[in-house]
């Protein structure tokens, strides 16, 4: 998962990774969370606002500060975490 800002950067960027951690926590899942502070990734990812939230490299949200509810959302949306989910069950 990654968290992409703008290089000045602001509290949405922090903000928004600890969203992040907290619904990973929710969740009891492990993942690996980057916080890029580039504008060469934004513009790779076709971002021009941050900040943005990329979830198995795709740009779920950008331009705000998601909830920890829509983060755990997307995270339960994600095929990885269904087949876990059914292998538990």
């Amino acid at each position: 998962m990654d968290v992409l800002c703008k290089p000045d950067g602001d509290k949405r960027c922090e903000r928004t990774l600890s969203r992040v951690r907290q619904a990973l926590e929710n969740l009891n899942l492990e993942a690996e969370v980057h916080l890029y502070r580039d504008q060469r990734k934004m513009i790779d990812n076709r971002v021009y606002v941050s900040p943005a939230l990329l979830i198995d490299d795709i740009v779920r949200v950008a331009g705000r500060v998601p909830s920890i509810e829509e983060i755990e959302r997307l995270l339960r949306e994600r095929p990885r975490y269904q087949k876990r989910m059914k292998d538990v069950a």
